[in-house]
């Protein structure tokens, strides 16, 4: 008997989930791409920004009242499960995880506290010539210094070194463990045992996902004008 025989299609990654993972991922390319090129890339940088704000907010709610796989008390590893499973990491029998593993759960929160990092030291940024964050007029000289070699010197580099490892785990676990993790996050499904408990993605969960990225949104342009708060 095969293993399909033994698994159903479940929904693991529900829609609001996968639609964050790509808008963040375009986001972010777009960040890498309009850094640094002149006034006008630099104020779709800056927009660019506020949207990355916007999902790290909204991924932050999200792993609290999400769909079951997306919840980080459903992915967030214990220091035994880590262990275990980087002691199991070359062997052919280990099973698959069902969503996130313990390395790529650990990667998510880096990913999250990084790109909190990077966006809000952006807004204290200044380049010395035309732009600058709209946080600079509220916080002392020596935090825009700070901030802003942060910004550029660590923060920068740091994501363009998750991007590479992320990229590299996904292409191993294809080429190497013949795991495919794209396509899970594509259509959402992945075949796994009948006991398995799906993800909630019913219209109502994504009409909540919703307003939560508009509350997102919104408490950035509320971060974003404080300068021209009366």
């Amino acid at each position: 008997m095969t293993q399909e025989a033994h698994t159903v299609k479940t929904r693991i990654w529900d829609l609001p989930t996968r639609i964050f993972h790509i808008w963040l991922a375009l986001c972010v390319l777009g960040l890498v791409l309009t850094g640094g090129n002149g006034d006008f890339a630099m104020t779709v940088h800056f927009y660019l920004g506020y949207a990355v704000l916007s999902l790290v907010f909204f991924r932050v709610i999200w792993g609290i009242v999400g769909g079951h796989w997306s919840r980080f008390t459903t992915f967030a590893p214990s220091p035994s499960a880590l262990f275990s499973y980087l002691h199991n990491f070359r062997r052919p029998e280990a099973k698959p995880s069902i969503g996130h593993n313990p390395l790529g759960a650990i990667s998510v929160f880096v990913f999250l506290l990084v790109l909190l990092l990077q966006g809000l030291s952006g807004l204290m940024t200044d380049d010395d010539i035309s732009i600058s964050g709209p946080w600079t007029a509220l916080v002392p000289n020596t935090w825009i210094g700070f901030a802003s070699a942060y910004h550029t010197e660590i923060g920068f580099p740091l994501i363009l070194c998750l991007i590479g490892v992320h990229i590299t785990a996904v292409l191993y676990h294809l080429l190497v463990k013949k795991q495919n993790l794209i396509r899970p996050m594509i259509d959402g499904d992945k075949l796994v045992s009948p006991n398995t408990p799906a993800s909630r993605d019913s219209l109502q969960t994504r009409l909540i996902a919703l307003a939560v990225v508009g509350a997102c949104a919104y408490g950035v342009y509320r971060l974003v004008t404080l300068s021209a708060a009366p």
